[in-house]
């Protein structure tokens, strides 16, 4: 017994020691950033030696009281393949296919998660992709209260016909032109999420360091039952402007009663998609849906259909205060409603329901066609796509799914920080529609996210060098009034300030954009005018690169004249008339203005003959007919000529 005892606890004691192993981008294909030290580390038993060889390069470190480890070995030019090992007592880990090359970190929201799959001429593009010295590392969504020291999940992938479409499309089309000119490995580090803003990007200690968010960073949750409760609080203020008011059963009970009032719940245009994308961030549980709907006199008498779309969850469904339905129907719902349910005239339709089971992710609201709501026969139909309002259910059980945007910092602490310190040449960047509504503030936020991540990239105490290029909003919207402001504008504005730092780089591409869909396809052009600034400004190409940028404007004789940067010879309008200025007085009133090209310059006129102060040019959500450019072919970046307060100042994340 005594023997047996001691064999357990000897093996008990040997399986409590921390095997050697690599962080998790130190994997099989890996790409290592070419001309630069080359940081390793991974993790080992404490105190333990590790001895880490690469190509020729032997290092030994000892771990830390934590396990940790790192080398640093000297720069290799590009080539490969090469093999990798970590030894130590503890055991081996072996990484193989390993290049030397160019690495980019890719990062932002859903236009950088975009897919190859997604983009335009996708078929054509599979059989372009057999490039097996570009590889692509994808980051798993994840958000953490902690800084974590390494990634869950994640591999190298080799670029090919059968795996490229999984790839970020503006990465790849980068990567790939990189590749196509420098003919060296390209490595694509991947982390995006759709949604995201850019605070949650930031460190902790980045936004300690700013006061517009040092204010946030100091009184963030310290858990996420606590950032549930705030998260709870904050929709509760904005649905009854009282953070206090907390409705009970009762309270919701009356919400399906006839003559309700729901008039001053969350307006939606359409009920189809996630509550998430309709002001109603993270929650899952129950809710109700809203609408006033007319009914003519002829359909009173008739039996009708109501089709509700899709929603697989329990559904209860009111009309005037009435229960017609009850009960799960999965697929496209449609329920027969028996004649003289409806009124003629305004009706109330309610209806409670709950999270999609199939897709529990999902949470609350519709999936499906728009088509497929309406209310009618065979003869008429009246449409349901539209106008509907949302209150969730506060008095049943709910919570709150931990995603991007709950609390800042938490998407660097899960999807950065385990990256720190691989050695990049540099980061795309492709966020900024999901601050558009804070877009003033975006002066400050942006260039701090770039200010941090070189400072958490910095080696040796000295500040990091990174190139950060980033690709300016493309057009999307409705509004084309510039007296009315736009968010976008600002945004883009905002995003044009930002090139004050150094080595950063802009691609303008609102003449690439989809006034209606917000996911543009044609990452293609996107990806080229990104690249052609990595290639000018990192590999020293001698090519035009950048977009007209404004440079001044002077005013004389009823005229403005606007001069530009980055526009060496001439500027072109491209297809006609030259489109998309605006002037105004000192009314502050914009007009649609005549403008004309003269050489590199653009001289503008008052339709009215009014003294002008302001030029704006594409200021609006979608400038679709802005169409200025230089003569290599890059499109105007947007701009104002006043500093006059636009309509997001004051607006403050928190």
């Amino acid at each position: 017994m005594k023997r047996l005892l001691f064999f357990v606890l000897l093996i008990s004691g040997t399986t409590s020691f921390a095997q050697v192993k690599l962080a998790r981008l130190f994997s099989d294909h890996v790409v290592l950033q070419r001309q630069k030290p080359i940081p390793v580390w991974g993790w080992a038993t404490p105190q333990e030696k590790v001895t880490v060889t690469l190509g020729r390069q032997t290092l030994t470190a000892t771990a830390d009281t934590a396990g940790k480890w790192i080398v640093r070995f000297a720069p290799l030019e590009a080539g490969g393949p090469y093999q990798m090992t970590a030894t130590a007592k503890s055991g081996k880990a072996a990484v193989e296919d390993i290049l030397i090359g160019e690495v980019w970190l890719c990062s932002g929201q859903s236009n950088m998660e975009f897919k190859v799959q997604q983009a335009n001429n996708f078929e054509e593009e599979k059989k372009n992709a057999d490039f097996p010295k570009i590889r692509h590392f994808n980051v798993d969504h994840e958000v953490t209260m902690a800084v974590q020291k390494d990634l869950k999940n994640g591999s190298w992938m080799i670029a090919s016909p059968e795996t490229v479409g999984s790839f970020t499309a503006v990465g790849f089309f980068f990567a790939r032109e990189l590749y196509q000119k420098l003919n060296v490995p390209i490595g694509i580090l991947h982390s995006s999420w759709g949604g995201s803003q850019v605070e949650g990007w930031i460190s902790k200690e980045g936004m300690l360091s700013n006061e517009e968010l040092k204010g946030y960073a100091n009184n963030l949750p310290k858990n996420w039952d606590e950032a549930d409760a705030r998260l709870d609080a904050k929709l509760r203020k904005q649905l009854f402007k009282d953070p206090q008011i907390n409705p009970s059963s009762a309270d919701e009970a009356r919400y399906t009663e006839p003559g309700y009032d729901f008039s001053k719940w969350i307006k939606a245009d359409s009920p189809i998609g996630q509550w998430d994308w309709k002001n109603i961030w993270a929650f899952r549980g129950n809710g109700y849906m809203a609408k006033t709907i007319s009914i003519p006199a002829e359909l009173v008498s008739q039996k009708t259909t109501l089709a509700l779309a899709e929603n697989d969850s329990h559904n209860a469904i009111y009309i005037n205060g009435k229960l017609v339905n009850e009960g799960i129907i999965k697929g496209v719902r449609k329920i027969e409603i028996p004649e003289n349910t409806w009124k003629s005239g305004d009706n109330q339709l309610v209806i409670k329901f709950g999270n999609m089971i199939s897709t529990p992710w999902y949470g609350l609201g519709l999936v499906g066609s728009a088509d497929n709501l309406y209310v009618g026969n065979e003869q008429q139909k009246i449409s349901l796509a539209k106008e509907w309002f949302l209150m969730p259910s506060f008095a049943d059980k709910h919570n709150y799914m931990h995603s991007s945007n709950n609390v800042g910092t938490t998407i660097y602490n899960a999807m950065i920080a385990p990256l720190v310190p691989f050695a990049i040449r540099g980061n795309l960047w492709y966020q900024g529609e999901a601050n558009t509504t804070r877009a003033y503030q975006y002066r400050q936020s942006f260039p701090l996210l770039i200010q941090d991540w070189r400072n958490q990239w910095a080696a040796n105490g000295k500040p990091g060098n990174e190139s950060f290029y980033f690709v300016q909003l493309s057009s999307f919207g409705g509004n084309q009034d510039s007296n009315k402001g736009s968010n976008w504008a600002e945004l883009r504005e905002a995003q044009t300030m930002t090139l004050k730092l150094p080595k950063t780089g802009m691609a303008v591409t609102i003449d690439v954009g989809n006034a209606k869909d917000i996911h543009p396809t044609n990452k293609q052009d996107v990806a080229h005018r990104l690249a052609t600034n990595a290639l000018k400004l990192d590999y020293g190409q001698k090519i035009d690169y950048s977009s007209p940028l404004f440079d001044a404007v002077t005013f004389s004789e009823g005229k403005a004249v606007v001069s530009f940067k980055f526009a060496p010879d001439k500027l072109v309008a491209k297809d006609g008339e030259l489109k998309g200025f605006e002037i105004a007085g000192e009314d502050k009133v914009f007009y649609p203005a005549k403008a004309e090209i003269t050489g590199n310059k653009v001289v503008v006129h008052h339709p009215k003959g009014l003294k002008p102060v302001s030029v704006h040019y594409a200021w609006s959500d979608a400038p679709v007919e802005a169409n200025l450019y230089n003569s290599a072919g890059f499109p105007a970046s947007p701009f104002r000529t006043d500093s006059w307060p636009g309509i997001t100042v004051g607006k403050k994340f928190e």
